[in-house]
């Protein structure tokens, strides 16, 4: 069952990702990955991480991501082959943020430690 679980996230990841590359034609989106996706048990839910890369206000993106996914789940359910389509909802995956600001605390430890070392 894991496996089928894996298998349809990734499927449905690349169709999405593909769908608002191509097919979305909301210039307020920007540039949108895919980061991760999680599917219910039952196939049912389905929520979608994305980053949007280079954009200032990363939460309105979202949002006009979010009026968007009833095209995106029309769209996903003419691709894709399974009995029933899973409700979308996107999130804001801030990861790579956090993971930058963890960097630029280190990176200033690391200076603290250096200058006492000298």
């Amino acid at each position: 069952m894991a496996d089928r679980t894996q298998r349809i996230q990734s499927i449905i990841s690349k169709n999405i990702s593909e769908i608002i590359q191509f097919e979305l034609k909301n210039p307020r989106i920007g540039f949108c990955t895919v980061s991760e996706v999680n599917v219910s048990t039952d196939f049912s839910y389905a929520k979608v991480y994305v980053t949007f890369l280079g954009a200032k206000y990363p939460k309105q993106n979202l949002e006009e991501l979010n009026k968007c996914k009833g095209y995106v789940r029309s769209s996903l359910a003419k691709k894709i082959d399974i009995r029933k389509t899973p409700e979308i909802t996107f999130y804001l995956d801030d990861t790579y943020e956090r993971s930058e600001r963890l960097e630029e605390v280190l990176r200033k430890e690391q200076e603290k430690i250096d200058s006492l070392k000298k």
